[in-house]
């Protein structure tokens, strides 16, 4: 289908848009989309490989309700890399249609996206705002929830479900619901009512197979059953070696994942020398730069970034959740740009941002969890597979499995290269997952009395999937009976309740009512910088915990034992936390302590057996935790200066003598330690010493700084 052939059923606007990219007509998958209704505002369900086009039907009808309708449209990720990423490229292509994106305070109604077209959201933001009654849903047209098989993540999955149904029962707009190929997509459409496009297409074919022994092993395109066997370039016996060697002789990129970071790391260390063969003189002196710009993207860089900044110079790098975020911008923005060769990485990176590759490999096809190995599904499988070939560079993309043995050729084959996608599962149908919804319900008034909540269940997807009302009968009235012991929400009549003041707050802090409940429990005017940190940390959003150490568990037992009475080291025996060991959580209180007293990064990691991107993933989520705890403070009437001051301690890692030069913009930790060492340790003596500043921290920060204490 032409682009031309739906003039005067879509704005002008649209079709200039996709015409000026160089787009002269639909793919298979956005064909079909038309043909079933995306112009009329028909729900629609897309299930198709990465690459199909599913982004441009997105596109289109988010500009439609916009253009044609006069109403907002809302773009939904639970991924918040997915999210800058698809907003980005939105105002690229639609520069003069207000939109915006919106990822991180949870505790704020943003009144300003009310003035906004489209809004980028991720899930857990838009759930929030939700939460705090924006007042702006009646006038959303368009809804898309990318990444909609993420339903079947147990961490995300459910909040992702609750929001769909929200708003599929109280917003009549389009909704338009995204998902990589899955088993069960006629489920799913049927549960939105909506079409379902299902579609194979790819714009770059993709060969699927098993590596053994320096062959590759592809099913018989004509008959799909028997694998037919093709010889890899290179000589190495190592299957990724073999494999990095072959991708190279074709002047192409490769992605190779693994289950683990700490593998992912030695594949990375494994493959360098070869990689740096290939090098060009140019491309060299770039990989330096860009070697420089990860060891620093830290104060005062660790093991990891050395680590990391070597490999990188010489064309390869290790990509997880242990970097910073500037060191995986770095990474991605020089793998787009075929400057780094390979990348290896855990599967986060296949499930995030757009970053494709000719060749991927996927190493690990199973990984520990649970205290056993568990094998990796094959909808994750494909997932990452959906990696392989780039539109506009590869004819042909490859993704391959590799075998250890000759034996675990077939197994992998069947398993993963031949085999039907899974159905995904609802998540939704267990109590700790459900309280926090059930909160929520209540607070924002949304629905107040048990009948009305269980019949919203029935209509989720779990509800759809099981039908099992007495089930879901019974767990609104657990769920509800906690909630009243929490002192969370009140019974003002049979069945029917209402949210107390602390439970609103609660559920406004987006925090879990178990967490709410915990600190509010061991909210103490006593309690001492340790006790706070350890409070802020024994909760269900600082998970998982660092390895608890010997001077944790030491420390953990004298204090239980000093503080016989005390809630705080007591009062988690009563919780229903599950199985959890508080020394853990102790000890990551000690590592933010630690933080905090201005130990090193690099010393700090080594000691938690940690990473800088978990470290760092820990100070923010114990920031949101440390303001929570001083919003729930307000309303008991405890002390707020320490949960203050911690909370910028936290923020800038610092001792307390340090925080009157922090209040400054361009003072950090390290900054700050200088001006005080150098006997410049407050504001006032910043104002007595300007040029002393200026020579201590430079002509240029030295002027921003006093320009913030001009006379």
């Amino acid at each position: 289908m032409d682009i031309e052939s739906i003039k005067g059923r879509l704005p002008n606007e649209i079709i200039e848009s996709i015409s000026g990219r160089g787009i002269k007509s639909f793919t298979p998958p956005q064909e079909e989309a038309i043909k079933k209704g995306l112009l009329d505002w028909e729900n629609i369900v897309v299930a198709s490989p990465t690459a199909s086009g599913k982004t441009l039907i997105a596109e289109i009808a988010c500009v439609n309700s916009v253009i044609a309708k006069r109403m907002k449209s809302v773009y939904i990720a639970p991924m918040r890399a997915l999210v800058m990423e698809k907003f980005h490229e939105f105002r690229e292509a639609y520069p003069y249609i207000r939109s915006t994106v919106s990822i991180g305070d949870l505790d704020s109604g943003d009144l300003s996206l009310q003035n906004y077209e489209v809004l980028f959201v991720s899930t857990e933001k838009f759930d929030s705002l939700l939460r705090h009654g924006i007042n702006w849903l009646d006038r959303v047209g368009c809804v898309v929830f990318d990444e909609v098989h993420m339903i079947d993540d147990p961490s995300r999955g459910p909040t992702l479900e609750v929001l769909i149904t929200k708003l599929a029962t109280t917003c009549k707009a389009q909704i338009i619901a995204l998902s990589a190929t899955i088993g069960n997509a006629d489920e799913l459409a049927k549960w939105l009512n909506g079409k379902l496009v299902q579609s194979e297409y790819r714009p770059v074919k993709l060969k699927k197979g098993v590596e053994f022994g320096g062959k590759a092993y592809y099913p018989d395109e004509k008959y799909g059953i028997e694998p037919v066997e093709e010889e890899l370039g290179g000589s190495s016996g190592i299957p990724e070696i073999r494999i990095l060697e072959d991708t190279l002789e074709r002047k192409k990129q490769a992605l190779f994942f693994y289950a683990t970071k700490r593998n992912a790391e030695a594949g990375a260390t494994k493959l360098a020398d070869h990689v740096e063969r290939v090098l060009t003189q140019e491309e060299r002196k770039k990989l330096d730069e860009l070697g420089n710009g990860v060891l620093n993207a830290l104060d005062r860089p660790t093991e990891q970034c050395m680590k990391l900044s070597r490999l990188v110079k010489k064309g390869v790098a290790f990509h997880h959740a242990g970097l910073v975020n500037a060191q995986r911008a770095k990474i991605e923005d020089a793998f787009k740009s075929n400057l780094l060769k390979t990348i290896c990485s855990t599967t986060t990176l296949g499930l995030g941002v757009n970053l494709p590759a000719h060749t991927v490999l996927v190493r690990d096809t199973s990984r520990f969890e649970g205290g056993s190995n568990e094998s990796i599904g094959v909808n994750v499988i494909l997932q990452l597979f959906g990696r392989a070939g780039r539109p506009k560079y590869d004819n042909e993309g490859r993704a391959l499995l590799t075998a250890p043995y000759r034996d675990r050729v077939a197994d992998l084959y069947k398993s993963y290269i031949i085999a039907d996608p899974e159905a995904i599962e609802s998540k939704l149908g267990i109590i700790p997952v459900l309280r926090t919804h059930v909160l929520s319900f209540i607070a924002e008034n949304f629905l107040n009395d048990k009948k009305s909540i269980h019949r919203f269940l029935m209509k989720s997807f779990y509800g759809f999937q099981y039908g099992n009302e007495k089930h879901v009968k019974n767990l609104v009235d657990e769920i509800t009976d906690d909630l009243v012991e929490f002192e969370f929400i009140e019974e003002k009549e049979k069945d029917t309740f209402i949210a107390t003041r602390i439970g609103k707050r609660v559920s406004e802090l987006y925090i879990d009512p178990l967490s709410g409940r915990w600190i509010l429990n061991t909210l103490e005017r006593d309690n001492d910088k340790i006790a706070n940190l350890y409070m802020i940390c024994n909760t269900l959003e600082m998970r998982p915990y660092v390895r608890g150490t010997d001077e944790a568990e030491e420390m953990f037992a004298a204090y239980r034992f000093v503080f016989k009475d005390k809630k705080l080291y007591n009062e988690f025996d009563k919780m229903d936390y599950g199985y959890y060991d508080p020394v853990r959580a102790f000890s990551t209180a000690l590592m933010l302590n630690d933080w905090i007293e201005e130990q090193k990064e690099q010393d700090i990691v080594k000691k938690y057996k940690t990473t800088p991107g978990e470290l760092f993933s820990k100070l923010s989520n114990a920031d949101w935790m440390i303001y929570s705890a001083t919003e729930l403070a307000k309303l008991v009437h405890r002390p707020l200066h320490d949960l203050i001051d911690l909370r910028v301690r936290l923020r800038y890692g610092i001792k307390e003598e340090l925080l009157d030069l922090v209040r400054l913009e361009q003072i950090g930790r390290v900054r700050a330690r200088i001006l005080y060492l150098a006997g410049i340790k407050t504001v006032a003596d910043i104002r007595k010493n300007r040029e002393r500043v200026s020579a201590l921290l430079g002509k240029e920060v030295g002027a921003k700084v006093l320009s913030q204490i001009s006379e």
